[in-house]
């Protein structure tokens, strides 16, 4: 499993500014149908479910949304840089700018586990990091996490 078989490139986007949250969960959502097909109120549901257990903001300005969901057939992503960082009750307490949701088969087993790993490892790299968050074009966004990755499994 790597992130090129989990993120489409479409599925990269800087977003200028997130109010709040529950704004961020609908523009993921409305991301994932736009490139996925998945329902977004559905996806919206299950993320916030997802979130009501814990807070996903795992610190350094990263955050990890991810729901189990019907309808797919394997395991898909999005991510986001945001300009204006959010606040995202995040374990460090500082805001969000770096979210990388990810949505599997209700039934993915390990595979869910093993997508949220690698998007976890690629994501504690200060350095990938400090590329994304310089980065606006979401080609280069994509080009990134998914060299990134790669480059270290070599």
């Amino acid at each position: 499993m790597d992130l090129t078989t989990l993120l489409k490139p479409a599925a990269v986007r800087v977003l200028g500014h997130a109010t709040s949250k529950k704004r961020l969960f609908q523009d993921l959502a409305e991301i994932a149908h736009a490139v996925y097909g998945l329902n977004a109120t559905e996806t919206i549901d299950a993320v916030q479910e997802r979130e009501s257990l814990g807070p996903t903001g795992v610190g350094h300005g990263v955050a990890l949304p991810h729901a189990r969901l019907h309808g797919l057939d394997h395991v898909v992503g999005v991510f986001l840089r945001l300009e204006k960082p959010l606040d995202f009750d995040a374990v460090d307490r500082q805001p969000v700018d770096l979210i990388f949701a990810l949505f599997a088969p209700k039934d993915s087993g390990v595979d869910h586990l093993k997508a949220l790993a690698l998007a976890s490892r690629t994501l504690r790299d200060p350095g990938t990091c400090a590329k994304l968050r310089a980065n606006s074009d979401p080609a280069a966004l994509h080009a990134v996490l998914t060299e990134a990755r790669s480059s270290q499994a070599a």
